[in-house]
């Protein structure tokens, strides 16, 4: 893609638009950049960069006469970009722009839940055998930021809304880990949101992998959209986990998961899915030990916060839908569970929370703007307690719990209710987890 002299609009400023814009400057391009927020509402390194701002709407932006229009992820359609599309004008992502500058393969990891996990433990596997590996995309470093690096093969995390303007991507390796409700603020229906899934696999041919449960229908159903070679994991697949090992079918290799910081069935399968790709690029059975046993778990996503009088207390913030929710609760270990649960209402259905909470739990705390909504799903199966801040969650659900059992926070909600941001939700959680070890210690429950 040649952009010298190009007029170039980049729509939305957060992380990937500043990059992108970053990216098209330094290609020559004249960059106009654009958000409905205003100056003093954005990051402080968007004052650096040599482009135009139109700053606190649209309005003044001439679509019509770019020659590429790029859109960041977050930003949903509107009139302006549908009449440049009709007229024309290539409207396409940050995802799509940067990936046209760079030649490495790419490994593209998708999926409602799990995606940051997999990709980060997939990157370690690989910088763990010493291969050069950049890992990003939706996950926190955009794309566009690999441009010009040395590689030899690109992580990347990749969410429904980056793959809706990416129509020429084409990974050679794509994971779709599962596909449960979510974002049905923004899209149609749920198949509407599957369909965005599956845009992944659309152009790969025979030349590529794609990897997704075993038995799992609609992840199948999208794999299916492409060509490309399909491995699974999971129960009964090519690489199955059983308890904590991965065993590999075709050779009988077994990884040991024992002692790995992760936590819960779900992440099974996502170690299971990386274990496969890695595999697949040629890293060894004794290259994957080694990885594994160093390895360690993002913060806020299934996390180990503490052990306070027998009762686990475990910090899934990052749990922003029911799927996840209900995934996290259903794969701890523990016998039964105090959940935590609430925030933003995504206009989900709460009810698959019901039946969790019926085999699993203990009692349910809930907060935030959805919590009548998901106390009303689950009924009177269980105690719920209804609570106003994340410290007052916490006690409660201490005291609902009992030794063995374990106190999750995985609010099945976004956090943008109370909290800037999940990272923000979970060290409350966190922060009010250790108030609570400190004023115990040394008593017992």
């Amino acid at each position: 893609m040649d952009l010298r002299g190009k007029a170039v609009v980049i729509v939305g400023l957060g992380k990937s638009g500043i990059s992108a814009a970053k990216l098209c400057s330094a290609q020559g391009a004249h960059v106009v950049a654009t958000d409905r927020a205003r100056l003093e509402q954005l990051s402080r390194e968007l004052r650096g960069l040599q482009v135009e701002l139109k700053l606190g709407g649209h309005d003044e932006v001439d679509f019509l006469g770019a020659d590429l229009v790029v859109v960041s992820p977050g930003v949903p359609s509107f009139p302006e970009l549908e009449a440049a599309e009709a007229a024309g004008v290539p409207v396409v992502g940050e995802l799509e722009l940067a990936l046209r500058f760079v030649s490495a393969p790419v490994i593209a990891v998708g999926g409602t839940n799990g995606k940051s996990t997999t990709t980060t433990l997939l990157g370690h596997l690989f910088e763990a055998a010493e291969r050069r590996v950049f890992v990003g995309g939706n996950l926190g470093v955009p794309v566009s930021d690999a441009v010009g690096t040395d590689l030899e093969l690109m992580v990347l995390e990749v969410s429904s809304f980056q793959l809706e303007r990416a129509p020429t991507f084409r990974p050679r390796a794509s994971i779709l880990l599962n596909i449960s409700e979510d974002h049905l603020d923004r899209y149609d229906d749920f198949q509407a949101y599957a369909n965005a899934k599956g845009l992944a696999f659309v152009n790969q041919t025979d030349a590529d992998f794609a990897y997704c449960p075993a038995n799992d229908a609609a992840c199948l159903a999208q794999v299916r959209r492409g060509n490309g070679n399909l491995i699974t994991f999971g129960i009964g697949g090519d690489y199955e986990h059983r308890d904590r090992e991965v065993r590999e079918r075709v050779s009988g290799e077994v990884f040991s998961l024992e002692g790995v910081d992760l936590h819960g069935a779900h992440n099974m399968m996502n170690a299971a899915a990386a274990i496969a790709v890695a595999r697949t690029f040629g890293i060894s059975s004794a290259e994957i030990n080694e990885g594994l046993a160093r390895f360690q778990a993002l913060p806020h996503r299934m996390a180990l916060s503490a052990i306070v009088d027998g009762v686990n207390f475990y910090n899934d913030s990052k749990g922003t839908n029911v799927g996840a929710a209900v995934t996290a609760l259903t794969g701890l270990a523990e016998e039964k569970v105090v959940l935590i649960a609430g925030g933003r209402d995504k206009h989900g259905d709460y009810s698959p929370l019901k039946q969790a909470l019926a085999a699993k739990g203990r009692a349910l705390v809930v907060l935030g703007e959805a919590r009548e909504r998901i106390a009303a799903a689950v009924g009177e199966r269980l105690p719920v307690e209804r609570v106003t801040s994340m410290h007052e969650a916490v006690e409660r659900a201490f005291g609902l719990a009992r030794q063995g059992d374990a106190v999750l926070l995985s609010p099945a909600c976004s956090s943008l209710d109370m909290y800037k941001n999940y990272v923000e939700r979970g060290e409350q959680f966190e922060a009010a987890v250790q108030w609570l070890r400190d004023q115990r210690q040394g008593g017992s429950k």
